[in-house]
């Protein structure tokens, strides 16, 4: 079994890669600053011999040493999301995701890391109109975030041409699914809507719910993330590919979805009206990726389109929000 370090591994996608891969017997190392994850995402680790905790910071060099000794590869999933928390403090969102990345990319050299696979961004696409979205075809960055995910991706291209360090980035869309934090500023959309509907508040929409999005259930990032480690194909890596389901889905669709199945644990939410916002700054209107360079290379298929990944996301929800 391989050694893994799964950066920002106490949060929401980290944590899933974390029990995925312990499960297969596998050794984890998560590196978190507990910035935006929680303890309690991985507390029931504690006492597995193949897990091992280093509370540091990637833009500590000194941390992102110490968390690669002995690893064969990097699951970098640890940076400071949202495009909203980026425009507010668009310096915090360099140091990390960009400084922080460059960090883990120079330790993970040095130690002679076998791949490193990294959580890369939809957001790349910019203002690239053209639908579906293809890898090779991105547009100009519409927020301090987007420049980030994108700086991310040169750098790995550099490290692999210069380095010959593998590289695989993985291009998320819209992630949702068990354990993503329904609370604080910036919250995604997905738990946050559960949320106010189990307490029958109206969700807000930003503008008039007609944006799309590829929302992707965290299994399918699992999936992904699995078989950029363990493909053994030349020509699958120092690449990125589309991490998504190559279906889009309406906002007014996407609640929905959502009132009809939290409507199976409480049929009060079915009366629960919905609000109409101001669209948000740094937007795009709509998202929908091609998934074919992921099929062909990595041999992906999705085992969850929108309604069957949102009936199990709920179900966790109402299990452990109640």
């Amino acid at each position: 079994m391989s050694k893994i370090l799964i950066t920002g591994g106490a949060g929401f996608i980290g944590s899933n890669l974390v029990e995925h891969f312990l499960d297969k017997d596998h050794q984890v190392v998560v590196l978190d600053n507990f910035a935006t994850g929680h303890r309690h995402n991985i507390a029931q680790h504690a006492n597995n011999p193949n897990f091992t905790l280093i509370e540091g910071d990637i833009r500590n060099n000194a941390d992102c040493q110490k968390a690669v000794e002995g690893v064969e590869y990097v699951l970098h999933q640890a940076a400071l999301g949202s495009v909203p928390r980026s425009i507010k403090d668009p310096q915090t969102s360099n140091e990390v995701n960009v400084t922080g990345f460059l960090n883990m990319l120079v330790a993970a050299r040095d130690a002679g890391v076998k791949r490193f696979i990294y959580a890369a961004s939809s957001s790349t696409y910019g203002d690239s109109a053209s639908l579906p979205k293809v890898e090779d075809v991105i547009g100009k960055p519409l927020s301090p975030y987007a420049i980030t995910k994108y700086v991310n991706e040169l750098y790995a291209d550099i490290f692999s041409k210069t380095y010959g360090l593998e590289t695989v980035g993985l291009r998320y869309f819209n992630v949702f699914g068990r354990r993503q934090d329904p609370n604080g500023a910036y919250a995604a959309v997905i738990p946050l809507f559960v949320k106010k509907f189990m307490n029958h508040e109206s969700p807000v929409i930003n503008g008039a719910g007609d944006y799309s999005r590829d929302f992707t259930y965290v299994d399918n990032v699992i999936q992904m993330n699995e078989r950029a480690m363990m493909i053994d194909n030349a020509d699958a890596v120092n690449t990125v590919y589309n991490t998504a389901v190559g279906d889009r889905t309406t906002l007014n669709q996407l609640v929905g979805y959502l009132k009809e199945f939290l409507t199976e644990y409480d049929a009060e939410i079915a009366q629960v009206e919905i609000i109409h916002g101001p669209n948000r700054q740094g937007d795009i209107p709509h998202s929908l990726a091609s998934i074919d360079k992921a099929r062909q290379l990595l041999g992906y298929e999705p085992t969850h389109v929108i309604r069957e990944g949102l009936k199990e996301a709920v179900k966790w929800y109402w299990d452990n929000l109640k």
